[in-house]
């Protein structure tokens, strides 16, 4: 479309064609470099991101087609290709490697049930707690934050010096002041590991479930409270009426981290127990690590790797797609 302007000279009017319109509209200086930055400030993370996750990932991905022992760990790259096999071995349950790795599932996920359920339900009755004003509120709020402040190998070490059997504080307390044990009990072997190894979990754990949900209790409007209460309704009629479904967008992304957190969790039992944990508190995490690093046999444990990830995969998946129908038919 041609510009044109209406000049007056005399008693004549002569049009005037406008120069810029013969170019086209011009774009303004520096667009394209505006444009290629925020990919520019992207790509820093995006090259760690590669290097640090996915080239790892792709390598595990190949050993667990290989025969992987301690005899190819020097050059693994002429390790013997050996298909499925180490598949084939993990998935045997009629086998000692696959009984040990279903039975070392099946205590992750009550171990992951527990802790995730304890360290929500600790978190969340804490953050409503702490939305009411008292006096010392805010030194609460910032002793219920140090255990997630702390740094994990400094925390569960002072939990193993206090769950030692014969100079540990928890005996101290419960054998030689309240007496409640006839001696003192094994908390770092046996039955009892797994009661340990929950304690410190929900113990590190729930800060970060309080802070997120005390986060998302700002956003609720004081008004709805205090109209519900002119209406007649309790605390717990608040909770489940107005706090509960309000919060339920947080909730969905709450429970998925710490499902995901705690399901992978190496540190604490490996700081706790050792290389070899016990059987009652044999996380899928740290019996892949020994199957992969006591027994040498690198292609079985990325075997044992990939399956787990295929298994978060799934999980996180239905959990998306439940949650998200679940919301759009509430918002319906």
């Amino acid at each position: 479309m041609t510009t044109t302007a209406i000049e007056k000279t005399g008693g004549r009017t002569v049009p005037q064609r406008d120069p810029g319109a013969e170019h086209g509209p011009r774009r303004r200086p520096g667009r394209l470099r505006a444009l290629g930055l925020p990919y520019l400030l992207l790509l820093p993370a995006l090259v760690l991101e590669i290097l640090v996750h996915l080239m790892p990932m792709l390598i595990g991905i190949v050993m667990s087609f290989k025969e992987l022992t301690q005899f190819f760990i020097r050059d693994w790259g002429t390790a013997p290709w050996a298909g499925l096999d180490n598949y084939a071995v993990s998935v045997d349950f009629d086998a000692p490697v696959g009984e040990a790795l279903l039975k070392s599932f099946l205590t992750t996920c009550l171990f992951t049930l527990l802790s995730v359920g304890l360290c929500w339900l600790i978190g969340t009755a804490a953050a409503v707690f702490m939305q009411e004003t008292f006096r010392g509120r805010g030194l609460l709020r910032t002793l219920f934050l140090v255990p997630y402040a702390l740094p994990v190998y400094a925390a569960v070490i002072t939990w193993a010096f206090m769950f030692q059997r014969d100079n540990g504080l928890i005996n101290h307390v419960l054998h030689d002041q309240l007496g409640l044990t006839d001696s003192p009990p094994f908390w770092l072997i046996g039955e009892n590991s797994f009661i340990t190894l929950l304690v410190v979990s929900v113990w590190k754990g729930w800060p970060f479930a309080f802070l997120i949900m005390m986060a998302g209790l700002q956003n609720i409007p004081r008004e709805i409270y205090e109209a519900a209460a002119l209406d007649g309704a309790g605390v717990w009629q608040q909770i489940r009426r107005i706090t509960l479904p309000s919060l339920r967008p947080v909730n969905q992304v709450l429970v998925l981290v710490l499902f995901l957190w705690t399901f992978n969790d190496f540190n604490t039992p490996f700081v706790l127990f050792g290389r070899a944990a016990p059987e009652s508190a044999d996380l899928i995490s740290l019996h892949i690590y020994q199957s992969s690093f006591q027994t040498w046999n690198f292609g079985t444990g990325s075997a044992m790797s990939v399956l787990l990830l295929l298994f978060l995969l799934v999980v996180t998946g239905l959990y998306l797609t439940l949650t998200s129908r679940g919301r759009k038919s509430a918002d319906a």
